[in-house]
């Protein structure tokens, strides 16, 4: 009877880490929720559709891209024609005022960053998305923008490039 109990055991055990391995296909510690007949991605060139911002910064945010999907899934990366393709422009690039101050002067000046961004997902059109994503940075108002900007577009870039991975990998 003993026999039959730890083989039983055995059993439910291996049963058990099946269903927890082939899980893991699906889903990942990322958050990520890709199907598994994805297998590429593609980040093709984001352009410049705004007057403003660093010329390299279309550059900066499809190399930061990229770096994050492999970093984030196991997918591989083509030039073009991946079963997941992003494709955007950088449409806004702008400094506004914010946190008003009692003599009706700006408290912090804002850096308003914002990407148009087009995904298609070969394998799922439902999941396919034209959206705009916006991040944003605050500098003191008795600085200029070229005092802040380095220390700004790193902050802003990382958080645009979580956002289009959200929506597009993660499906938040």
């Amino acid at each position: 009877m003993a026999t039959f109990a730890k083989k039983f055991v055995l059993i439910l055990f291996f049963l058990h880490c099946t269903v927890f391995i082939s899980g893991c296909g699906v889903y990942s510690f990322t958050g990520t929720s890709l199907s598994p007949d994805i297998k590429t991605f593609s980040v093709l060139n984001f352009t410049t559709g705004t007057a403003g911002g660093p010329a390299d910064l279309p550059l900066r945010l499809t190399e930061e891209l990229k770096e994050y999907f492999q970093r984030n899934t196991s997918l591989i990366s083509q030039p073009g024609g991946g079963d997941l393709i992003l494709e955007g422009s950088i449409t806004g690039y702008d400094v506004l005022a914010a946190a008003p101050t009692a003599n009706d002067q700006a408290g912090l000046n804002r850096l308003n960053v914002t990407v148009q961004v087009r995904f298609t997902n070969a394998k799922d059109e439902t999941k396919n998305f034209d959206q705009s994503f916006t991040y944003y940075a605050d500098f003191p108002q008795d600085q200029t923008l070229n005092q802040n900007e380095a220390r700004l577009l790193p902050t802003i870039r990382e958080n645009l490039v979580q956002q289009i991975f959200n929506k597009s990998a993660a499906d938040w």
